[in-house]
């Protein structure tokens, strides 16, 4: 059967277009059920009598019917083992589709566990339940229509087949079907219609054998909510700021909050390169981190300058209703921060207030309960782990239990009459401080895919057993009889890469890079793909990996191990004894590595010059040229950065951390990565060259003059002149900024400079001009990434573009496309960034584990001079942390004063603090006690305070074995502790 639907659309010249289709509707679509005796079902019945749940609504059979909203909002209640047999609409699958690809993808992931019964009909197409939109019908009232017209056509559709004389005899109750809406308008024309209908917290709170089910329902409002006054100004609506937007009275950015100061954010706004201030809870009005913000841009004579005053909310318990007090507390200490900056008068800069939210970026968030003052209240106040995220207002019936946990919350609606966003509970993560739980909060607070490979994606993996075929020798080139070899860090399996240099009858050299063939085992667009496509990156955590491809790839057949032969993409070079390439080919290999070392070991068969056997002839080839190579980018202008790096020893049946030093750097760390970078560069001139418009690039912009003010300030109060031109003159200045009585001082002015640096980020060739390819660190004028393919999925792009150009595999058209590669480097960017983001938190936490119970003096350096704190650095362990010199402030004459009235007098002009006689530069050595501060169970910090220089009533008195430092915790020892 023919239908046609008609509707018109507005073209952007403002022409009204009348589009006319076929619609086909069909009377052969089963209903699913195996209660039906007359549908042709073509599959396994989804709907069955085996599960039925206990309702105390509906003490019968049911099926249920839920439309759009309560998919939306009701997510992580479906997501439990609990309802079944759920009838789900194209019609609601298509507007879930449309208005949330997240929620989409989880809802599809139940609909596809078999076990729910889940079963999608398409109304849409089948005669009977098919709506046609009325003249004057909006779309929503239309599908709303269409969903009642469906329900009650199941109802009927199982009354006439459960009516026969032999179901009556059998005694069971008869099925019904039943709508979950929780919208009113919807509810009344069923209940009009005669169809069984109830919202989904009626429905969840009838489910008397699950209790803690409501727990889980989203809530715009709470039961029995106290009136309060609004707290907030109303957020003008869409149409009023797209209208501002248009008229270019209002400002579209994205809204950051700040760490350490709760009244305090800043907007994203392209035309403003510091972005926009927002101050005070009126103004912030809100917003939340992430969020896509409309803001008005305040008068030029309210501007303000950011504070660098630290403000922690105080506590506050789910029933407080918002107090005058508070406000006024409120009120008093946003003039303090305004009055600070006025005082230390900092630069004022572009200051507003949001007026509307464009889009919400709301997801899950790890965090604890706050202890409640009351006791058997079900309302509770949540604490995120971030602290950018306001406190969430939740209903349980599980506090208890759920004390001392690590819990997900999910906020649902922020009312102008609420002092916080409104949410509720989604599930428990595991103890507070379990290194399990915390590793998992990391991962999900930096939005890290962690989740099993799902048996679709596992279904592309190779049989196993798995062998090289005569197929596959005779399309690559055999490299076998190679001498090739892997250098990596300790206990890396993940092997990417593998080197070989060998001397030719002419006296040049045959080098080699040779990089795991992944796109052979990843074809694309199928599911494994994709899915590597979406995490983006391998993520190291301290002791933990999680996998960009599965463990199959990752750690068998596409790593370069020892003694096995492999599929490879080598990159060879033909150069002279002076590192100058004469010749270059790329070709898909097979290669044998004769041996997987790490840079230790390669390090020390260098150094033996009694081994004489083809690797170490290959590896002192390959050091003596990548020394050259190194140079040749030093004298152009690349620059030597610095960071403070950490190794733990690991536990390997606790996990806990035994030992924490400084990564060491050896000269083959450095031979790697020149050959790495010299393979990056040639593949990136070779693609550029063959696919102008759709080559993937990584490029460093240079950074704003202004990034390097605390680089060129510090340096210069050390005597030093730090010239800023070119990544040239700077590389010069940083190599003349040495001191013969301080050995880490060149270190730490590295250090300082990487901080001054902007993100390196993936593009596509076509999208800039060819002066924007260059990349200022490594002062190269093109870049790209192809030598790590198994934790990056950049060096998939690069390498299906370098096979496509060789001949050694065909193209295919997403390839070529522009657009949709730009959207993938967008998510590697900022897969990339979360990945770095999770390192950092896991190295945090860790060394929290290691410093526990522990106090120890060690050697430090003064990093930065701040107004109230000293920023320290120490060597030994390449930690930083801030040494604080403030306990009180009178903020009249600006001086800092310790309970014991030591004054600390701050010098803006050459950044020192003095007290007494003693006085404080950058760069300055002083020895830290460190210790371990639990008092907030959630944010655990480490702690430092001065031993020397020693001044009487600040200094912590040295300990009788302070130049001996306390014996580490070995791993016996460790066993005996636990």
């Amino acid at each position: 059967m023919q239908t046609l639907r008609e509707f018109t659309r507005k073209t952007k010249r403002g022409n009204i277009l009348k589009i006319v289709r076929e619609h086909y509707l069909r009377d052969d679509i089963g209903c699913g059920s195996d209660l039906c005796k007359y549908c042709f079902q073509n599959e396994v019945y989804q709907l069955t009598s085996q599960h039925e749940i206990a309702s105390s609504l509906f003490k019968f059979p049911h099926y249920l019917v839920l439309d759009t909203n309560v998919v939306l909002d009701q997510i992580d209640v479906l997501e439990e083992d609990v309802l079944h047999n759920v009838i789900v609409l194209t019609t609601v699958l298509n507007e879930v589709k449309h208005k949330s690809s997240s929620i989409y993808k989880r809802f599809n992931e139940i609909i596809h566990d078999r076990t729910r019964n889940f079963y999608v009909f398409v109304n849409e197409h089948h005669k009977d339940t098919y709506a046609d939109r009325d003249p004057g019908e909006t779309a929503n009232d239309r599908n709303d229509r269409a969903i009642r017209m469906a329900t009650k056509w199941y109802d009927t559709h199982l009354e006439t087949s459960q009516s026969s004389k032999e179901f009556e005899r059998s005694g069971r109750a008869n099925t019904r079907v039943v709508l979950i809406t929780d919208d009113a308008g919807n509810r009344a024309k069923a209940e009009a219609e005669g169809i069984l209908v109830a919202t989904a917290s009626e429905y969840v709170k009838s489910l008397e054998e699950f209790p803690l089910l409501v727990d889980k329902l989203s809530h715009k409002t709470f039961d029995n909510e106290k009136q309060a006054l609004p707290q907030y100004p109303a957020h003008l609506s869409m149409k009023q700021v797209l209208e501002g937007l248009r008229l270019k009275k209002l400002l579209q950015g994205a809204f950051q909050a700040s760490r350490e100061n709760y009244l305090e954010g800043s907007v994203n706004v392209e035309t403003y390169e510091k972005g926009i201030l927002i101050q005070g809870r009126e103004f912030l009005n809100r917003a939340v981190d992430g969020d896509l913000v409309a803001v008005e841009l305040l008068p030029e004579s309210e501007w303000s300058a950011p504070s660098e005053i630290v403000l922690e909310e105080k506590n506050v318990y789910a029933d407080d209703v918002p107090s005058e007090e508070r406000a006024e507390e409120e009120k008093d200490m946003l003039q303090q921060v305004q009055q600070a900056a006025a005082a230390a008068s900092a630069e004022r800069i572009p200051t507003g207030r949001i007026v509307g939210i464009v889009r919400r970026k709301w997801r899950q968030y790890c965090g604890i309960l706050q202890p409640s003052l009351i006791e058997n209240t079900n309302r509770h106040i949540f604490v995120p782990a971030d602290r950018k995220i306001p406190r969430i207002r939740i209903e349980t019936r599980q506090a208890a239990k759920l004390q001392n946990q690590r819990i997900i919350v999910t906020i649902d609606t922020w009312p102008r009459n609420s002092r916080y966003p409104q949410g509720h509970f989604v599930r428990s993560l595991g103890p507070l401080g379990d290194m399990a739980t915390e590793n998992e909060v990391i991962l999900l607070e930096h939005d890290v895919p962690h989740c099993k490979f799902s048996e679709e994606v596992l279904s592309f993996l190779p049989k196993m057993p798995w062998s090289i075929t005569a197929e596959d020798y005779a399309k690559r080139v055999d490299l076998r009889d190679l001498y090739i070899c892997s250098v990596d860090p300790p206990g890396c399996t993940d092997i990417d890469d593998a080197l070989h240099c060998r001397e030719l009858p002419n006296g040049n050299f045959e080098v080699g890079v040779h990089i795991a063939d992944v796109s052979h085992f990843i074809r694309p667009g199928n599911a494994m793909d994709q899915e590597a496509a979406a995490r983006g990156t391998t993520v190291y955590l301290v002791g933990k990996r999680i996998d960009m491809v599965p463990e199959l790839l990752s750690s068998n057949l596409c790593s370069l191990v020892g003694g096995v032969e492999r599929f490879a993409f080598s990159c060879v070079w033909e150069v002279d004894k002076e590192a100058n390439v004469i010749d270059k080919r790329f070709h898909k290999s097979v290669i044998k590595s004769k041996r997987a070392m790490t840079y230790e070991e390669a390090q020390v068969l260098i150094d033996d010059e009694t081994q004489q056997n083809e690797i170490a002839k290959s590896l002192r080839h390959l050091n003596r040229l990548a020394k050259i190579l190194k140079k040749r980018r030093m004298d152009n202008g690349a620059l030597v950065l610095a960071s403070p790096e950490i190794r733990f020893q690991v536990d390997s049946e606790t996990h806990e951390p035994l030992e924490v030093e400084a990564k060491q750097m050896r000269e083959t760390n450095s031979m790697v990565e020149e050959f790495m970078l010299l393979a990056n560069i040639t593949v990136a001139e070779h693609i550029a060259s063959e696919f102008t418009e759709c080559a993937v690039l990584r490029r460093h912009p240079k950074p704003p003059a202004t990034n390097f003010d605390p680089l060129v300030k510090a340096a210069r109060y050390q005597g030093f002149q730090v010239d800023i031109e070119s990544g040239l003159v700077l590389s010069h200045s940083l190599d003349k900024c040495v001191k013969e009585d301080n050995p880490y001082f060149n270190t730490m002015i590295r250090i300082l400079t990487t901080r001054c640096m902007m993100q390196a980020v993936y593009f596509i060739s076509g999208s800039l001009q060819k002066e924007e390819f260059f990349h200022y660190g490594l002062a190269a004028p093109i870049y790209t990434h192809f030598t790590s393919p198994i934790r990056r999925y950049s060096d998939i792009m690069v390498h299906r573009l370098l096979a496509a150009s060789i001949g050694a595999d065909s193209t295919y058209a997403q390839l070529l496309e522009r657009k949709s590669n730009e959207e993938l480097c967008h998510n590697l960017n900022y897969r990339h960034k979360m990945a770095q983001y999770a390192g950092r938190a896991s190295v945090g936490l860790n060394t929290h584990l290691f410093f526990r119970g522990k106090e120890e003096d060690e050697e430090a350096y003064v990093l930065f001079v701040r107004k109230n704190a000293l920023q320290v650095l120490i060597p030994k362990y390449g930690l930083e942390g801030t040494l604080y010199l403030k306990t009180d402030k009178d903020g009249k004459d600006g001086v800092e004063r310790t309970k014991s009235e030591i004054i600390f007098t701050f010098n803006e002009e050459d950044h020192t603090q003095r007290c007494g006689n003693v006085v404080f530069h950058s760069f300055d050595p002083v020895t830290v006690r460190l210790s371990l501060d639990s008092s907030n169970v959630q944010h655990e910090k480490l702690v430092f305070r001065l031993v020397k220089p020693y001044i009487k009533g600040f200094s912590v008195e040295p300990t009788t074995d302070a130049d001996n430092p306390p014996a580490k915790k070995t791993k016996k020892d460790n066993k005996k502790k636990n």
